[in-house]
């Protein structure tokens, strides 16, 4: 389950022919773990996330970001407010109220974070705003806007303390007084202009939820934990292709019950 050995490896290592290995992975996947019980009510610092299989189907995942244990999972054909809802919903139900959670922008999420929690303080991830604005950007802009804009954004991984953090705000700011309504005039439909357009609209609606992390070091400033778990994760399941629908999921189910026991 975690190691991703093949069939023909598991025969060499084990005294099983190649048709009782199958069955033994038949029974086991046709089944799902005991679910782990969590003291959620000392839980109080969140990751949340998702990752898409080949467009078929995301898994979400909230973790607790001072144990690394992940506390909760839904295999769903996407992540939108409803399944987002439902797991939030259901952890609540069990008693987990939580302070913080760190986040990528996804509105659906944060729509479905309020509904359930309407006091959490929610951290977006400094990562996927830097990688996402970047991009945008592209690497060598040609418009001097873009290079301005991109020159602030290439200082938020310097954000360690408050001095960094009102530096950046008042960099941010002076770009927005110069640039925002010539940008916001620019015409949408040229490639160029609307990924810069969403380049600033991303940081605006970002901005007021970038840095909590410095009031409390509770608080992850990315999703970089939970990245990292998925690409194992994507890394091991690449050896188990061809699995059904159901059975992917249980996969995941035992995948999640073994590293949590580690």
């Amino acid at each position: 389950m975690t190691e991703g050995y093949s069939v023909r490896q598991l025969v060499s290592i084990s005294s099983h022919g190649v048709w009782k290995i199958n069955q033994i992975k038949k029974y086991w996947l046709e089944r799902t773990p005991a679910k782990r019980a969590f003291d959620l009510r000392v839980i109080k610092y969140l990751q949340f996330d998702g990752t898409y299989f080949k467009h078929e189907s995301c898994l979400m995942i909230l973790m607790d970001n001072a144990t690394n244990k992940i506390i909760a999972h839904k295999y769903h054909h996407r992540e939108s407010y409803e399944s987002a809802h439902q797991i939030f919903k259901e952890m609540k139900d069990d008693d987990l109220n939580p302070e913080a959670i760190t986040i990528d922008g996804n509105t659906s999420v944060i729509r479905a974070l309020k509904a359930v929690w309407p006091d959490i303080i929610i951290q977006r991830c400094i990562a996927h705003i830097l990688r996402q604005g970047l991009s945008w950007l592209r690497r060598y802009p040609k418009i001097q806007a873009s290079k301005d804009l991109r020159r602030v954004l290439l200082t938020v991984p310097e954000v360690k303390d408050i001095k960094r953090r009102d530096i950046f705000i008042k960099d941010f700011e002076k770009w927005e007084k110069q640039y925002g309504r010539l940008v916001q005039a620019l015409p949408s439909t040229h490639k160029v202009y609307g990924d810069l357009q969403r380049t600033r609209s991303l940081v605006l609606h970002a901005l007021p939820n970038m840095f909590h992390y410095l009031d409390n070091k509770c608080i992850a400033a990315t999703t970089n934990k939970l990245e990292g778990y998925f690409s194992r994760l994507k890394e091991i399941y690449r050896k188990h292709r061809g699995l059904s629908k159901n059975h992917r999921q249980n996969y995941f189910a035992w995948y999640i019950n073994f590293k949590n026991g580690n």
